[in-house]
């Protein structure tokens, strides 16, 4: 899967590359560099010249990237360069054709028509070697459904790594149905991808939240094109163009999210997601004193209450028009959690359901079944 390392004469590796297609690679095999690495190898990036290709790897030994450029290779061999330095210095050279050599031993010359350098390298022998992820359940995805999915879901998963199943994303099938779930245990998130066939096999695994979050940065700009994902047993590959991403997956059981869902709602009101973000922000201001908490009030005269507790700075109350279905009804909740869903879902409208000030409030789109967001209540 990824080209392993082979043994080369580094002394003479020579090719030539677009700075476009060169500063695009490192981008993307950038996800993958974490901060404070102990080992001084991770903060690098795997340069292998091979046949008419450049690749490109990384890893901080939880997730491992990988992808290719054209390049006209005139002599083959492998380095790795310090991540930082090298993208910095490339983004700030014109769009034209670069020469990357090894002539001095460990240090990579970099010259364009304008500009010459060198920078010290440490030797692609120290490079961990990145296994082969094992044949698995594979299913392939939309690159801009599953980039919606990612972006409505992983927000919601715990920065708490003390429960480790809480800080990943669950994924699995249901049917026809591929399922993203996240939570933290006060608010979750589920999203819904219909194919059109069933997969091959039933899968269930949970991906740590940080990788998605990482995978969406480099399909940043959806498209149609597809994503091929294998699932193995304690590994997921996902694939697409000439970009590979491999991650270890969370060992252990998700909580039976299901059942804190409501199956039916007293009370539902169609509210902008644009008035009220800007209501939230107001009244955040002053909830911020007491834990983010603030009270909804919804009216079946068609008004939306949201207020803040009086603090040492003061109090805010503001008022939204609403089309409410049921019967009048309140609920206090944690303003960000609300806030959260409204800049992550990609609607003008949402539709807020409630039942009683005990019971989960629980937010959809407007149009089609395929995504629910529930947050749990605070205490009056």
């Amino acid at each position: 899967m990824f080209p392993g390392i082979t043994i080369f004469n580094v002394l003479f590796m020579k090719l030539f590359c677009s700075q476009a297609d060169f500063d695009y690679a490192l981008n993307i095999v950038n996800k993958a560099i974490s901060l404070n690495n102990t080992l001084p190898v991770l903060n690098n990036i795997l340069l292998k010249a091979e046949g008419k290709k450049l690749y490109f790897s990384s890893t901080n030994l939880e997730i491992a990237i990988n992808c290719s450029i054209d390049a006209d290779v005139r002599s083959e061999g492998a380095i790795t360069v310090p991540a930082k330095l090298i993208t910095n210095y490339i983004s700030l050279l014109k769009d034209e054709k670069i020469e990357l050599s090894l002539t001095e031993g460990l240090s990579l010359s970099i010259n364009s028509s304008s500009s010459s350098t060198k920078i010290k390298c440490i030797s692609a022998d120290e490079f961990p070697l990145i296994p082969n992820i094992e044949k698995g359940q594979e299913i392939v995805l939309k690159i801009d459904q599953l980039y919606e999915a990612i972006t409505e879901v992983v927000f919601a998963a715990s920065m708490n790594v003390s429960r480790p199943v809480l800080s990943g994303v669950l994924m699995y099938s249901a049917g026809k149905d591929v399922k993203l779930v996240a939570t933290d245990s006060y608010r979750l998130a589920e999203k819904k991808i219909t194919l059109s066939t069933k997969p091959a096999e039933d899968f269930y695994c949970i991906i740590p939240a940080k990788t998605l979050s990482e995978f969406s940065k480099i399909i940043s700009k959806p498209n149609k094109k597809e994503v091929k994902i294998n699932i193995s047993k304690n590994q997921i590959l996902f694939n697409f163009d000439d970009v590979k991403l491999i991650s270890r997956l969370i060992e252990g059981k998700f909580p039976e999210y299901e059942k804190i869902i409501p199956k039916e709602i007293k009370t539902k009101f169609e509210v902008s997601v644009e008035d009220l973000s800007l209501v939230l922000k107001r009244v955040s201001l002053f909830a911020r004193e007491n834990n983010n908490s603030i009270k909804l009030s919804v009216t079946n005269d068609g008004k939306l209450t949201v207020s803040s507790e009086e603090t040492k700075i003061g109090e805010e109350k503001a008022e939204l028009n609403v089309k409410i279905d049921g019967e009048n009804n309140k609920i206090s909740l944690n303003a960000q959690y609300l806030l959260d869903v409204l800049m992550y879902i990609s609607e003008d409208n949402i539709i807020i359901g409630v039942n009683d000030k005990i019971s989960p409030a629980v937010i959809k789109k407007l149009k089609g079944e395929d995504y629910v967001y529930i947050i749990m209540p605070l205490k009056v």
